[in-house]
């Protein structure tokens, strides 16, 4: 697995996520995709990065497996959409091992998918409407 993937292969990650039925389902709309939009790239990247130290992380994570919500911020919607909502989904479909803490790398790599799905979702989906699921 590589760590620090180019842009193209990581499209290329994304895309192979997206043609999952589960994964297809999520998108950022309503009050995330808002919240995405207001705060701005740099402040949602900070907040990954954060959420993803405290709820992705170490080596044994809190409730692992239902750590991360469906909703409540553009960061949990990705995760969902990514693949990197809970150890098992980062070991199955980005190689990330279980049973140890992250190394800076990993943690990158992790915050670099879940912005740059966001920022397809904002880019390729803002003709979307912001309708309920």
């Amino acid at each position: 697995m590589t760590v620090s993937p180019d842009p193209r292969s990581l499209d290329q990650r994304l895309d192979a996520l997206a043609r999952q039925p589960f994964r297809a389902r999520f998108r950022l709309r309503g009050p995330e995709r808002v919240t995405a939009e207001e705060k701005g790239a740099a402040t949602i990247r900070w907040h990954a990065y954060d959420l993803v130290a405290k709820r992705l992380a170490p080596a044994e994570p809190y409730k692992d497996g239902k750590q991360t919500p469906y909703r409540g911020h553009p960061v949990f919607v990705a995760q969902h959409a990514t693949a990197t909502c809970c150890r098992s989904c980062l070991l199955r479909w980005h190689g990330i091992p279980k049973g140890r803490q992250l190394s800076r790398a990993e943690h990158l790599y992790v915050v670099e998918v879940i912005c740059r799905w966001i920022e397809r979702e904002l880019t390729h989906g803002a003709g979307e409407t912001s309708g309920g699921d």
